[in-house]
């Protein structure tokens, strides 16, 4: 099946295209998106792979969640913060990452459609992911080794589920990481 890619705006589809010439590419034109560009990959989603990849910053988040309620089959790739800041270090985004940091988050999609959940709420506060003071930096290390952007405790459940990580592996990585 082909793949679309959604990304934010522009400068991100030129700089997708620059990676990959043939890559189908639809832009959003930011956090406001349109219902008529929601229903457009909706539309392309009966034919096609839609892998939402968008800036790692909250109107990223904000644009990724959209559309995965409106898509819920659709696949993610995410990129690490570090990996998208430019030069002048004032701005985040798809558009300023390296042709090998694009290419390594989109050889790494995920789907929400995994068949249970490996961790619960119960595990990520066991392993002090939430309701300590360092969850957060904590949380932020394990999500940046995994690839799956910056999440807060409850989007990184469903990340980390979506990844099928195994709470041992999990625990493992706490313990590795721990602050």
């Amino acid at each position: 099946m082909p793949s679309v890619i959604v990304v934010e705006g522009l400068h991100d589809k030129n700089r997708i295209e620059s990676v990959y010439p043939n890559a189908n590419v639809v832009i959003t034109n930011g956090s406001e998106i349109s219902d008529s560009t929601i229903e457009m990959i909706k539309e392309l989603s009966k034919t096609n792979q839609i892998i939402i990849f968008t800036d790692p910053d909250s109107p990223g988040e904000k644009i990724r969640n959209q559309i995965a309620s409106a898509i819920p089959s659709a696949f993610h790739a995410f990129l690490r913060k570090k990996d998208s800041i430019s030069k002048n270090r004032k701005k985040v985004g798809i558009e300023h990452a390296s042709k090998e940091c694009i290419i390594e988050s989109l050889s790494k999609v995920y789907s929400n459609q995994q068949e249970e959940d490996t961790i619960t709420l119960q595990d990520i506060y066991e392993l002090h992911l939430m309701g300590m003071p360092n969850s957060g930096a904590l949380r932020e290390k394990i999500s940046d080794e995994l690839n799956i952007g910056r999440p807060n405790a409850k989007t990184f459940l469903r990340r980390v589920n979506m990844l099928q990580v195994k709470k041992e592996v999990l625990k493992e990585l706490c313990r590795k990481l721990e602050i």
